[in-house]
Parts: structure tokens; sequence; C-alpha cells
């Protein structure tokens, strides 16, 4: 079957998990019946044995996708001679009181103009292709069942068994109309053929693509950006929608793993659990939209971590979907990985670093929810306080950093600024609600935070912030000084490094997140590609510090990095491919952001609003 670029794929998902369908009409990556479950389609990380569902024309044909208008409703089009044909995918999404929690991945597929052939192919691989499956051809369809697990696949169409698959020929008529359906139902639910087929009888089809059109732009007008780029930054919002997990508000950094920052390289790794400073950023998008919804289900979840926090132990970097603490990392060997990128990895060793930046992304949720949500409760108040307590204690300890570098920990200027972050947030808060707090000794341990920034972490010979106390290296984790209001935008010292960040980590305007093989060593071999979020950054920083025109030619360029359907991975590479977890929540977040800040530095046009 061979790799296609990362940037050819679009991704569907019903707030539990996602699928990733590529422009051929091929999924390649789902993990049931959640995010951070084993996978059922992982073609994308080997597509020799990784397993797929493809759907596809067999006219020599142009691919084409699109989402339906204001949703994550995907149409592949394949257009030829012969005729046009089009498959839609989406999964539905279950309302909260529904009991019975089934997993769909439903295909209409259609004939546009002409008679359109068609073949499909289905062949699952459980568990990273760990566990073997039985095939039953039963009724109107298969089942695919594995220990553990059973998936169902409803056709209209005859299936013949191909190996540990399926296969089906047929052809639809100009306007005709087939549906297909994908689905495996959680634990102790029961699931037949003949199920399926009164599913797909009384309700799958017209009447729930309908039923997920709605619930998707009914989602989104509630978002309220209208400013030069709306269809961007809705497109973002719907892919952060995506990321959340539904039972408990959190929100993953990406829906894959082992997807390679370098092609060949070793770079890979799991993202498919709640990162506290990319969750926490998330959050603070979606205040920024009006969701204020999303973002009082995350509190929540944030509110179960703070409380862990104020235990006196550090907080965990990440954290399962569900809240659970273990993510042991482990080497799949047994997968080629993409594009023979290897090792390629599940779970992630990140759990167990320190980390010390996430109380500020933590601590700047809180506020900001307070300011656009609803008041702090005097309970979690009490927790919050108990970390603050030992964020003022420890932030002069070593760090592993916002990179995760296992090369050892050092003085990392951005977890500095963070722990400034976190006692600064929670004054102003107390100041605000009048909530009781050592406001004396938590001014003063973030007074010397601040000193320490500007007399260590700062190089007068380069006239720049530097990565580490140890070091004269740049790093574009140091460009959120202004947008968390560290420093004024216009300060020479930020002025400086902006300057020595675009002499020497800017390519193209795409900017690079540090110089690897100076400062702090990531403990691995090979190279990376440019780190999106950074790029977002870069922009914002232009904007706040008056250079609004040159940030927006950057913005506007790096729109063009985008696939074709809106979406970003984490990195993009010296061609301007997708490099790195796809989607990433990171990168829609600093294009939310960056969009939100340019459009009001630029004046008119200008309507959108922080809360509701």
């Amino acid at each position: 079957m061979g790799y296609k670029p990362i940037e050819s794929y679009g991704v569907i998902g019903d707030l539990h998990t996602v699928a990733l369908v590529g422009i051929d009409g091929s999924i390649d990556w789902c993990c049931l019946p959640h995010f951070d479950s084993p996978s059922v389609f992982a073609a994308i990380l080997d597509d020799q044995k990784g397993g797929s569902f493809r759907i596809a024309s067999l006219h020599e044909a142009q691919h084409k996708q699109m989402y339906m208008p204001d949703s994550n409703v995907l149409v592949t089009r394949f257009l030829s001679d012969q005729g046009v044909g089009e498959v839609v995918d989406f999964m539905p999404v279950q309302g909260p009181r529904e009991i019975r929690k089934i997993h769909q991945i439903v295909r209409v597929v259609r004939a546009v103009r002409g008679s359109v052939r068609f073949r499909l192919d289905c062949r699952p691989a459980f568990d990273f292709t760990r566990r073997p499956h039985r095939v039953v051809l039963e009724g109107r369809g298969a089942i695919f069942e594995a220990q553990g697990m059973k998936v169902s696949l409803v056709s209209r169409f005859p299936l013949g068994r191909q190996g540990d698959g399926v296969a089906a020929e047929f052809v639809l008529n100009p306007g005709e109309t087939t549906t297909f359906i994908l689905r495996q139902v959680e634990e102790n639910g029961h699931d037949s053929l003949h199920d399926g087929a009164l599913l797909e009888a009384r309700l799958v089809g017209t009447e729930a693509l309908t039923q997920t059109l709605a619930f998707w732009r009914q989602w989104l007008r509630k978002c309220n950006y209208s400013g030069r780029w709306r269809e961007m930054v809705h497109r973002s919002a719907l892919v952060l929608k995506l990321l959340t997990f539904a039972p408990t508000g959190a929100i993953v950094a990406a829906p894959t793993c082992g997807l390679p920052e370098e092609i060949g390289g070793v770079r890979n790794w799991d993202y498919r659990y709640t990162w506290v400073r990319d969750a926490a950023f998330t959050n603070y998008a979606f205040l920024r939209l009006g969701l204020t919804s999303e973002a009082e289900q995350f509190m929540a979840w944030l509110e179960q971590r703070a409380v862990e926090g104020a235990r006196g132990d550090p907080l965990q970097t990440m954290y399962r979907i569900d809240g659970g603490h273990e993510l042991p990392e482990e080497v799949l060997g047994h997968l080629d990985g993409y594009r023979g990128s290897r090792p390629v990895r599940v779970g992630n060793a990140a759990a167990e670093q320190l980390q010390l930046d996430i109380y500020g992304e933590l601590m700047d949720a809180v506020y900001l929810y307070d300011k656009y949500g609803t008041p702090t409760a005097y309970d979690f108040w009490c927790h919050l306080r108990k970390m603050l307590d030992w964020v003022a204690n420890n932030w002069e300890r070593a760090d592993d950093g916002i990179w995760e570098v296992r090369g050892g920990q050092q003085q990392f200027v951005y977890s500095k600024v963070q722990c400034w972050v976190a006692l600064d947030r929670a004054i102003r808060l107390a100041q605000k609600r009048s909530l009781p707090l050592d406001r004396a000794r938590l001014a003063a341990e973030r007074d010397r935070i601040y000193e320490a920034i500007m007399t260590r972490g700062w190089n007068t010979d380069r006239q720049t912030f530097v990565q580490h106390f140890a070091t004269d290296a740049v790093d574009a984790s140091n460009l959120i000084m202004p947008l968390v209001f560290f420093v004024s935008p216009t300060d020479p010292r930020m002025r400086g490094t902006l300057d020595r960040t675009m002499a020497e980590l800017v390519s193209d305007s795409l900017v690079h997140r540090y110089e690897i093989g100076r400062g702090a060593g990531d403990g691995l071999t090979g190279s990376e590609g440019t780190f999106n979020m950074c790029t977002f950054w870069l922009v914002e920083a232009l904007a706040r510090a008056g250079r609004a025109e040159e940030a927006r030619f950057i913005f506007e360029k790096m729109l063009t990095y985008a696939n074709h359907l809106g979406l970003y991975a984490e990195e993009t590479g010296p061609r301007g491919e997708a490099l790195g977890n796809f989607p990433q929540a990171f990168t829609h977040i600093g294009l939310i952001s960056a969009a939100f800040n340019l459009d009001r530095r630029l004046g008119r046009g200008a309507s959108s609003r922080v809360g509701p």
C-alpha cells in the first residue's frame, strides 16, 4: 500500500476517539474505544501489517477531500472520466445520557455522477497487531473478534474473506447511495449484525448524518470569533473539540503515537494523553472563543490534579485521559514505524519527569476561568494554596523543561517564568476574590524568581534571554514572556530576544524550538523540523511588540503550511511536510491565540472577544 504523507489525512471522531482518513479513502489509524486504547487500524505505523479500512473508486481518479461546512464530517471525493464518487465519513456523537456506548465509523458511499465502481478492503489488526482475531461472515456483513474486543462491519453488499480481512467490489449508479457501519460496543455490550442492520435501516445514513452535522454546527455556533481568519480559527476550534474526551473533559495532546519528528529518526512519541500544559492552553483557547462549557468540564478534571498537588508531591507532567497515573513507555519493536521511523513507542516516560512550568499553566487556566467562567470555590482554593506552597519552596530546583529533554535537568528559564506565573496569578486571584493567602511570602518568592531570571537568565553579550542559566543558547519558549505578562513586549530585553530568536532559530518564517547541539542536550540523535506552536508564538510576540505587519506576513505564510483541510501536525519539515503527531492541539491553540491578538493589533475587523 505504501505510506502516505502525514498531511494527506483528515480526522473524524466522537469525543472518545478518532480515526484518520487518508485522501485515498483509507482509514489508517483508529484506537477503540478511547484515544489511549490499543489500535484497531494502524497502517500509518506499519503499512504491511498495521491494518486499515479502505473504500475507494476503482477508476483512475483524482482524489479530493473537504469537510462539510462547520463540521467534522469528512468528504473524500474520487473524480474520473467515468464518474464522480464520494465517501462521507463521520462518527456519531452520543449524548451523555446514552448508557450503551457504541463507537461507530459510518461511511456513506455515493455515486455523484456516472456509474462508479468501488472496492472495499477492511482488515483490522488489534492491539498494534499483537492480538490475533478471527473473521466470521454472517448475514449482511462480518464480525472481527479478538480476545476482549469485537468489531462488526455492516454491509449491503456481500463480503468475501481475504486473509484475515474482508473485501468487496460494487457498482453504484448515478445518485445511488450505500452505507457501511463499522462499530464496536464497549465491554458488557451486546452486538450482532442483525442489530446493525436494523440500526442502519432506522437511523444510520441520512438521519445519522443529519444529526451529526447538527451537533457540530450547533456547537460551533457558540464560538464568538468573527475576525479576519474565521475559517481557520473555526477549523482549529473543531479540532480541539475532537481531541476532548467527553466523560472527563480531558484533552489529548494529539490522537496518534509514533509519528516521527524526523523521517527515519528516533523522536517518535505517544501523545494520546493529557498534558497539564497542553490542556491548560486549550482551556485558554476555549475561553478566548467563548466556549465556556468545555472550559468548565476541563476545570473539573484539573481540580482533581490540584487535589493531588496539594498532597506535597510534584504533579505529573501528563495523565491518562481518565486521570490515571501509569503511562509506562514500551517499544513496539515488531512495527516498521512510519516510513521506517523506529522505535515506535506507546506510553510516555516523560510522565515521570519534573517539569515545573506546568504549575504556571495550571494557575493561569484557573485565573482565566475565574475571570470568564465561574468564581473559584473555597475548597478548590484550599487545594491550590497547598500546591502553591510547594511551588514557592521548590522553584529553584532544576527540571526537565517544556521540551522534555532526556539529556539531564537544568535551570530552564521557561520553567522559572511559569513558576512566576503560578505565584503571580494566585496573588491576583486572591486579591480579586478576597481569598486567604500568605500574600507577603508568595510575593517575595515571585520577586525572587523575577530577579533570578533577569540576572541569571539574561545574557548581556548576546542581548537575549537564554535557554537555561548555564548556557548562552537561545530557546523559542522564551517568546512566551510577553504573552504571560512577565515582561513588556517592547522592553529592550524582549526586543533583543526577538531579534536573536529570528536570527538563530527562524528559517523562512518557521521557528525551531532550540538549536540541536547547543544548550541542553535532548539525549537523542538526529534532528527535527520546525515547531509550529513556536511560529505562532513568534507571530504573537511580534504583534505585541508593535510589528504587526511583519507578524501578519509570517502568520499568513504559516497558514500555507496547513494541510488541505486546515490541519497541522506538531512540526513542519524542510519541504513543508507535516512531521510529528497529527493533528496536534498545541499548534491549533497557537493559531487561535495568534489570530485573536493579530486581529486586535491590526485594528478594524477584529470582532472577537474573550468570555461569554
